[in-house]
């Protein structure tokens, strides 16, 4: 095996690969798991591949814009190399990475709840590795706009025509080798200026770090304009509960609820920071609660436009949520940060992201809208607020 990708692979995957077995592991228990509920629906051919191609070619640019992974690339890049040899390394190392660790338990998920053909398996496995190509072409050529649209337009070509397949998994390889590695070496764009001041700000800190990762507040933006369409897919339900569903659904913002856990640097900055309570944890739930009640703010407008019935005790529901959101996602980034991460796209998947938003959608269905449920929730909050802040 090329000493290349076996350091490429071993950041990846474990010393001794250990993080393939356990990918492996985890997806025969999603497929049995869910197979044994019995339970299946249809869905229109092109959709399979499609949201296979999407899915991994999201993964893979989350994984190449990794700032990790560029000072990995910083050390190798001191060392002759091949250039074929590297791309070719790199690439596979983290297209293996992509498909065996993020999109193999979706391929589980899916094989599960759907009945497939061979053929089809065998079309969405070349889907996703023309998607991993098709990536990394776009990657290499990101400053383009129209590589964009070229990017595009092929994934979803292939994902409708199978027949474009072969085509493509000729040519993007072709592309590939005549891009430059040094692109490949992903760094932020510049800080916004700073300014001398006497006293410190953690909120200064945290608008100009999101500024400098503006995928942040692209996710936070297309949460808000989920939440704005949510009510179109709940039209056909009934109960009281939909709207807590809601503000449930509206909790799943990643990036904001993982600032610790992806610099390690704050969190050992914040651990010796006197007082850190209330200097960093406050401002910063505050930070999530205003990101949560935004997204709640937008979903009960396009209700009242769209169906009408909004009377205070949404609006109070609203407020209580997006706080507990907010709570409970600083008290996991205090008390159990996320450590174990071989690079950021592990943090953006990683399970414990979905502990706060299945919490609160199994509290929204057993408390509904009932006003002795809702004031229930408020006494909560207030306990747990308590509890933090005055816990020595």
């Amino acid at each position: 095996m090329n000493k290349q990708f076996q350091a490429f692979g071993k950041k990846l995957f474990g010393v001794r690969y250990e993080r393939l077995a356990r990918s492996v592991f985890v997806c025969l228990i999603i497929f049995f798991g869910l197979r044994s509920l019995d339970f299946s629906f249809p869905l229109a051919p092109p959709v399979l591949p499609l949201a296979v191609s999407v899915f991994t070619a999201g993964v893979l640019w989350q994984a190449l814009s990794s700032e990790d992974n560029a000072a990995n690339l910083q050390n190798l890049f001191m060392l002759p190399f091949s250039r074929r040899m590297f791309l070719f390394s790199y690439i596979s190392a983290m297209g293996a990475y992509t498909l065996l660790t993020k999109t193999a338990p979706l391929f589980a998920i899916l094989l599960a709840l759907l009945h497939w053909s061979l053929s089809e398996i065998f079309v969405c496995i070349l889907c996703s590795v023309n998607a991993i190509l098709t990536t990394a072409v776009l990657f290499s050529q990101r400053t383009k706009w129209y590589a964009y649209v070229c990017w595009a337009t092929a994934i979803i070509l292939a994902a409708k025509n199978p027949w474009f397949l072969p085509i493509e998994l000729v040519i993007m390889p072709l592309l590939l080798q005549t891009a430059d590695n040094y692109v490949f070496y992903f760094t932020l764009e510049p800080r916004c200026p700073q300014k001398n001041t006497r006293r410190h700000s953690v909120r200064r800190y945290l608008f100009r770090y999101l500024l400098a990762h503006k995928n942040y507040l692209l996710n936070t933006v297309l949460l808000w304009t989920v939440a704005w369409v949510l009510p179109l897919f709940f039209r056909q339900l009934e109960g009281s509960f939909l709207l807590s569903i809601g503000f449930a659904m509206l909790s799943f913002n990643t990036p904001l609820s993982i600032l610790l856990s992806c610099d390690p640097a704050l969190e050992r900055a914040v651990r010796f920071l006197p007082g850190q309570k209330k200097a960093f944890f406050l401002p910063y739930c505050l930070l999530l609660f205003a990101g949560s009640l935004i997204a709640d703010t937008i979903f009960l407008c396009s209700w009242q436009i769209r169906f009408g019935g909004i009377t205070w005790l949404p609006l109070l529901t609203a407020v209580l949520f997006a706080l507990q959101s907010a709570i409970l996602s600083v008290l996991l980034e205090s008390f159990f940060p996320i450590r174990d991460w071989k690079i950021e796209s592990d943090l953006w998947h990683h399970p414990r992201k979905y502990l706060v938003p299945l919490l609160l959608l199994l509290l929204a269905v057993l408390i509904g809208t009932k006003t002795e449920s809702v004031l229930f929730l408020g006494v909560m909050l207030l306990c747990e607020l308590c509890w933090f802040f005055l816990r020595r």
